[in-house]
């Protein structure tokens, strides 16, 4: 199942994305979620993210060739910061360069997302509490971050978590492909089997540290292959089983 989020006719409702074609849904999926009746041509409506989280929680260096790329030791447990649901972008969005930045990256990252509260789960239960995984774009002011030793400025600015285009429900979030493609050029290739902590640990440790809440997000790390970004370019990030989100990037705006 694809569980999108979407604008159409001046109101914000979620539906299930099938092929070409969006089936409107009463509630939400964190809730009671029935299907409806009406579709709508996907090019008539405009995709949102697919979840409005609280905090968004994302994991550091959670790919062993990402680690020994920005020269970093193999972590022992999960690293993981914050990023502000401020940042929240959807597909389709533009990402917007700081002024405050001279070097912007993309980071391809699948991100789960949580379907009811979550608190000090084990392992074996974490995924029970999982609705589903999408695509998340941790972007990232690199020279910002290696200025500052902690990655809270280099990670939350406005428009620096670009997330979509659905949530689906019923994939292997430890065994797909994720790339990312810039300007139609791939630049990112790998697979979430390579992950050092899989997704139910990932959930389980996040968990015994604060309460996960429905549509909280956390992204699960980038592999190697980040780079920079410039004003015009064109990102993708595309998971398999998933789709692609893309984003471009603009000059900063005024005011």
């Amino acid at each position: 199942m694809k569980i999108v989020r979407f604008r159409a006719d001046g109101r914000v409702r979620y539906g299930l994305l099938e092929r070409n074609q969006v089936v409107e849904c009463q509630g939400t999926p964190f809730g009671r979620f029935t299907r409806g009746r009406r579709r709508r041509p996907l090019k008539a409506v405009k995709l949102l993210p697919p979840c409005t989280p609280s905090k968004i929680v994302a994991v550091g260096l959670n790919y062993r060739d990402h680690a020994e790329e920005v020269g970093l030791p193999i972590p022992q447990e999960p690293v993981i910061f914050l990023k502000p649901p401020t940042a929240l972008i959807g597909p389709g969005d533009d990402i917007v360069y700081p002024a405050l930045s001279q070097r912007v990256d993309y980071e391809a990252e699948l991100a789960i997302v949580i379907r009811r509260r979550c608190r000090r789960v084990p392992a074996a239960e974490a995924l029970d509490y999982v609705l589903g995984y999408t695509c998340l774009n941790d972007v990232t002011a690199r020279d910002l971050q290696r200025r500052d030793g902690q990655w809270t400025r280099a990670k939350s600015f406005d428009t620096f978590s670009p997330v979509g285009p659905c949530i689906v429900t019923d994939i292997d979030p430890d065994n797909v492909a994720i790339e990312a493609y810039l300007n139609g050029e791939r630049k990112q290739a790998s697979n979430t089997k390579h992950f050092i902590f899989p997704t139910a640990e990932v959930v389980s440790f996040v968990s015994q540290v604060m309460t996960l809440l429905p549509g909280d997000l956390i992204s699960t790390g980038t592999p190697s292959g980040i780079g920079p970004m410039q004003v015009g370019d064109e990102v993708e990030v595309r998971i398999e089983g998933i789709g692609v989100l893309r984003n471009r990037l603009v000059a900063p705006r005024a005011g």
